[in-house]
C-alpha cells in the first residue's frame, strides 16, 4: 500500500508535468524540445517569490500561468507559425518543430543561467509529514498530487465538454478537415500550445517545492514528459494521465524493492515495450 499511494504521488506530479507536452504536441502539433526549461522557469519563479517576499508557491501559480501563457503564445505566433504553414507534411513539420525547439532551449538554459547562475535552487514549503492511511507522507508532494488532480481534471473537462476544447480535439485529429467546418485553426492551434506552456510552468512551481531544481535539468523532465506522452497515446489527456500514474508506481516500485539507480531504466524499458506492442498508445486504436 506504502508503495501504490507513494507511486500515485508521484504519478500525479507526472501527470501535470508531461500534460502541457501532450497540448503542444498531441494538439498543437509542435514537438516541443524546450518543455522542460518552462518547466524550470515557473520552479525559478515559484524559489524567487518564495525566498524574496514569503508568497506561497500556490499563489504564485497564478501570477506564472499568465506570464508563461503569454510567452509561449508569442513564441508560437512569430517562431512556429511559419513553420506550420510552410510545411506541405506533417513529418516535415515535425522535422522543423525539434530543430527549432532544440535551439530554444538551449536559448532558455542560457538566459536562466545568466538570470539565476548555475547552481541549485531549493526551498522549504509544506515539508512537514502527513498521515494517509497508516503511512507517513511528506504534505508537499501530496499537496501537488492533489493540484495535478484538479488541473489535469479540468482540462479534461474543457476539452471534452466544450466548444473550444472539442475543436482543439478536431485539429489534432485532421487539421485540413476542421478546416472544413469553420474551425480557425491558427487561433486555436496558438491556444492549445500557450495553454500547454501555461501548464507547465504551472507544474514547475508545484514541484519545486519538494524537487532539487537547476537551470540544466530542464531537459530530463522534457524526455519524461515525451515518454508519457507517447506511451499514453499523443494527443490522449486520459491516457497520458494513466500512463503518468503507471510510471510513477513502477518507479516507486524499482527503487523500494530493487535498487533507486534502475528506476529510469525501468521508465524506459516501459517505454519499449509500450513502443512495440502497443505503438498507438495505452487507448489508441490500430490503423489500417
Amino acid at each position: 500500500m506504502d508503495i501504490l499511494i507513494t507511486g500515485l504521488l508521484l504519478g500525479g506530479t507526472y501527470a501535470l508535468i508531461a500534460m502541457g507536452l501532450n497540448l503542444q504536441y498531441g494538439m498543437a502539433r509542435i514537438m516541443n524540445l524546450a518543455n522542460g526549461e518552462f518547466l524550470v522557469a515557473g520552479g525559478f519563479a515559484a524559489f524567487w517569490f518564495y525566498t524574496a517576499a514569503q508568497v506561497s508557491p500556490l499563489l504564485t501559480i497564478f501570477i506564472v500561468a499568465p506570464l508563461a501563457f503569454g510567452l509561449n503564445w508569442l513564441i508560437y505566433v512569430v517562431m512556429l507559425r511559419p513553420l506550420v504553414k510552410r510545411a506541405k507534411s506533417h513529418g516535415q513539420l515535425e522535422v522543423d518543430a525539434i530543430l527549432t525547439t532544440f535551439g530554444l532551449a538551449f536559448v532558455s538554459v542560457g538566459i536562466m543561467l545568466a538570470l539565476f547562475g548555475g547552481d541549485y535552487f531549493s526551498y522549504s514549503y509544506l515539508a512537514r509529514p502527513i498521515t494517509l492511511i497508516g503511512d507517513t507522507y511528506a504534505l508537499n508532494r501530496v499537496t501537488a498530487a492533489v493540484a495535478a488532480v484538479i488541473i489535469c481534471g479540468g482540462l479534461w473537462l474543457w476539452l471534452n465538454r466544450t466548444r473550444a476544447g472539442m475543436s482543439i480535439r478536431a485539429i489534432a485529429v485532421d487539421p485540413k478537415s476542421a478546416r472544413l467546418v469553420g474551425i480557425d485553426v491558427p487561433k486555436l492551434s496558438a491556444l492549445a500550445f500557450a495553454l500547454g506552456g501555461a501548464v507547465t510552468a504551472v507544474g514547475g512551481a508545484l514541484i519545486s517545492t519538494f524537487l532539487t531544481l537547476d537551470a540544466s535539468t530542464g531537459v530530463l523532465f522534457t524526455l519524461k514528459a515525451l515518454v508519457i506522452v507517447i506511451m499514453g497515446g499523443v494527443g490522449d489527456v486520459r491516457g497520458t494521465i494513466v500512463a503518468a500514474l503507471l510510471l510513477g508506481i513502477l518507479e516507486t516500485f524499482v527503487a523500494t524493492l530493487i535498487d533507486p539507480g534502475l528506476t529510469l531504466a525501468a521508465a524506459y524499458l516501459l517505454f519499449v515495450l509500450i513502443l512495440l506492442f502497443r505503438p498507438q498508445g495505452l487507448f489508441g486504436r490500430r490503423t489500417t
